[in-house]
């Protein structure tokens, strides 16, 4: 059985968010799934299986953190689509039965991919006691991302403090059921990208997650909203960072990116 870490969005290795993927002829129990996610060890690590012609999904995707399955994963979905089509297994736009609903993978002629996800639906709430202290920053807003997600999204005052947070994660997961999304509006627009975030998902194993897609489906709204503008590019400065470009579509939102296969290998062990 073949698996790969696939760097997902970007267009060199070792930077973006890598993610297992493996392509099966059907899911086997929960347990094996896990622990091969486990073993993998990255953010996620996708499992995808054809499902039979004329249905509304042309296949099944799930993902799995090393300690838990989550219900949306942007990365790992890109990661996904992009060994599909570079194997050959699938051409054209891709449909994925998830969790979260069909979820589409279009790709373009320069190798990149636009994903139709469900937008966040964003509900302003009080500052939760207690994150301005595990973050290290005193956010400006706070607002919860609905159910697909699970997080609490922060604005802070400017990009500097998002790039200079060193927070207390194991306090962090007291706050919401995955983690934390802190962002800031670009300080130079010039460089490419409309705003900056980091996220912290303590809560599914994840200390600071390199690039969040699913992140993105709150991030893209929020800043729309704020910005005037349906399409942007959002910066995730992690160590790795990485960038999503973004378009709001009412209840739908766009991502797009590319992604670089740094490793293929046999699973011996299953």
């Amino acid at each position: 059985m073949r698996i790969r870490i696939v760097d997902a969005f970007t267009d060199r290795p070792f930077a973006g968010n890598p993610a297992g993927v493996l392509i099966l002829d059907s899911f086997p129990d929960d347990g094996r799934l896990q622990n091969v996610a486990m073993e993998v060890n990255h953010a996620e690590t996708a499992f995808a299986h054809p499902l039979p012609p004329g249905g509304e999904a042309d296949w099944a995707l799930r993902w799995f953190t090393p300690v838990s399955e989550v219900d949306l994963c942007g990365h790992a979905t890109l990661a996904t689509a992009h060994v599909l089509h570079t194997t050959g297994a699938h051409t054209g736009p891709v449909r994925f039965a998830t969790r979260s609903g069909v979820l589409v993978a279009t790709p373009a002629e320069d190798g990149s991919f636009t994903l139709d996800f469900p937008t966040a639906p964003l509900t302003a709430v009080a500052l939760p006691d207690g994150v301005a202290q595990a973050l290290g920053a005193e956010p400006l807003t706070a607002f919860d991302t609905g159910p697909n997600i699970g997080d609490l999204l922060v604005e802070l005052p400017d990009e500097k403090t998002v790039h200079a947070l060193r927070p207390d994660h194991k306090a962090l997961g007291a706050h919401s059921r995955r983690g934390i999304i802190a962002t800031a509006r670009a300080e130079n627009p010039a460089l490419g990208y409309d705003y900056v975030s980091r996220c912290f998902f303590p809560n599914v194993g994840i200390d600071e997650d390199p690039v969040t897609g699913s992140a993105h489906t709150a991030l893209a709204p929020y800043w729309s909203e704020r910005l005037g503008r349906t399409a942007l590019t959002g910066l995730q400065a992690s160590p790795r960072t990485g960038r999503v470009r973004t378009e709001v579509r009412g209840e739908r939102t766009l991502l797009g990116g590319r992604a670089v296969t740094v490793i293929e290998g046999e699973l011996l062990a299953w």
